[in-house]
């Protein structure tokens, strides 16, 4: 997985479609995803590193742009 584009593939093969509009939101959304395919093993642990680091770097950068928790 290489950027946010790979993990919403990833869900869709699951039957998960994450938007609303609110990046972030939309950010905690796949995460809260991610970790219930892993803790299902729907997802290995390589999958589950990957997402959770992706979605963390997207979480941080979106919240310095947008001024969040300053």
């Amino acid at each position: 997985m290489k950027n946010i584009h790979d993990i919403r593939k990833l869900l869709m093969k699951f039957g998960t479609l994450i938007y609303t509009k609110d990046r972030l939101g939309d950010l905690e959304l796949m995460m809260m995803e991610i970790n219930e395919l892993y803790e299902w093993k729907l997802i290995n642990g390589q999958q589950f590193q990957q997402a959770v680091l992706l979605l963390k770097k997207e979480m941080r950068e979106y919240e310095k742009g947008n001024g969040v928790n300053e």
